[in-house]
């Protein structure tokens, strides 16, 4: 009997393979850091009016170096590596030149990204008007309404030249289902890399659903199964 009890015990101390459990308020995407775990591709597309930081932002995301003036005539992909809640991300950040991009160009990247990040300057009201439009291309060429995209309204150091509240680009993220980060590409790497991080979360989140409910039942109930029966056969 003493024996029965000790097995019983082991078995108890064993999680069921293949399973994990997170908080409903976590939005973190599931890990998998253990030996031999892959690096999980993630593609980006930043978007937005003309000089509203687009390139100094990328630039900043990958080398920590803010450069104001560039001559940007061509689109650039920038490749880097991130650990993303002790996930390794392999990561591209695609900067289109939007002045020539044709509508078809403009299309063929949307369908090649996974997420978003939609930039418009606080001094520039036009650059925030744009913003709807964009995203309505998104969601038709994505062919849905749920798309990872995060609103980033830049150049929030320049208070004295602002056009557009934050209340207003809250407001509008709401209203296009965006996550949102007001931030100043020129003053803080820390605010450019949460914004550029939180598009990464929801981008993998959405690659790597929850199981199935039904399922992970089933499963639950054939363990619990085989545990009772197990447990009548020592007893016995």
């Amino acid at each position: 009997m003493c024996l029965a009890l000790v097995l019983l015990h082991i078995w108890n101390s064993f999680p069921l393979k293949g399973f994990s459990c997170r908080n409903k308020e976590d939005s973190r995407p599931w890990t998998n850091s253990g030996p031999g775990s892959k690096m999980v591709p993630v593609k980006l597309l930043i978007l937005g009016a003309q000089n509203t930081g687009k390139t100094a932002l990328c630039v900043r995301f990958i080398t920590k170096r803010f450069i104001g003036e560039y001559d940007h005539k061509k689109e650039v992909t920038y490749r880097c590596s991130r650990v993303v809640d002790q996930e390794t991300v392999d990561l591209e950040i695609l900067d289109v030149a939007c002045k020539d991009s044709t509508v078809a160009s403009l299309e063929s990247s949307i369908r090649w990204a996974d997420g978003f990040l939609l930039l418009y300057s606080i001094t520039q009201r036009l650059s925030f008007l744009e913003v709807p439009r964009i995203k309505k291309l998104i969601e038709q060429t994505k062919q849905s309404l749920v798309v990872p995209t995060v609103l980033v309204a830049n150049k929030a150091d320049l208070e004295s030249g602002r056009e557009v509240t934050a209340e207003e680009g809250q407001r509008m993220a709401k209203d296009l289902r965006c996550g949102f980060r007001e931030l100043s590409v020129a003053e803080a790497i820390s605010s450019v890399e949460a914004a550029v991080f939180q598009l990464i979360r929801l981008v993998v989140d959405q690659q790597r659903p929850l199981p199935d409910r039904r399922s992970y039942m089933l499963t639950v109930r054939h363990a619990l199964t085989r545990k009772l029966t197990r447990s009548k056969t020592m007893q016995w």
